[in-house]
């Protein structure tokens, strides 16, 4: 019985190239103003101020709160009002969201958030 919910679960999970366009990679820094700990995945969401001082929310889709713990992040990494700086790729929908592939923190070090499937833009 359990086999064939885990197939289920499989088959309803979406592809990371439905949901995010691995042809617009996207880097953005921002306010960190909330984060939804949950299954599937998580949810970071960032002010992000742009060149004329007007801000937006963005989110960005991670990987699931198990996976994160396992890399060493945990609801206390991610602090609200701190910056972040997060690259992934935008939603296809063209929607203010993202997947979150690396976070960069404020003092500097990087951290994986994506799910193993997605690409690491490599954004300077």
């Amino acid at each position: 019985m359990l086999s064939k919910f885990l197939v289920l679960l499989m088959l309803l999970h979406h592809a990371y190239s439905a949901e995010f366009d691995t042809t617009k990679p996207i880097k953005l820094s921002g306010v960190l103003t909330k984060v939804e700990w949950s299954n599937p995945h998580i949810w970071i969401y960032l002010d992000v101020k742009d060149e004329k001082g007007n801000v937006t929310n963005w989110g960005f889709s991670a990987s699931p709160p198990g996976m994160l713990q396992r890399r060493g992040i945990t609801k206390a990494s991610l602090k609200l009002g701190d910056t972040l700086t997060i690259s992934g790729h935008r939603a296809k929908d063209g929607s203010n969201n993202a997947s979150g592939n690396v976070v960069t923190f404020a003092d500097g070090h990087d951290a994986l958030i994506g799910q193993d499937q997605a690409l690491n833009p490599t954004l300077k």
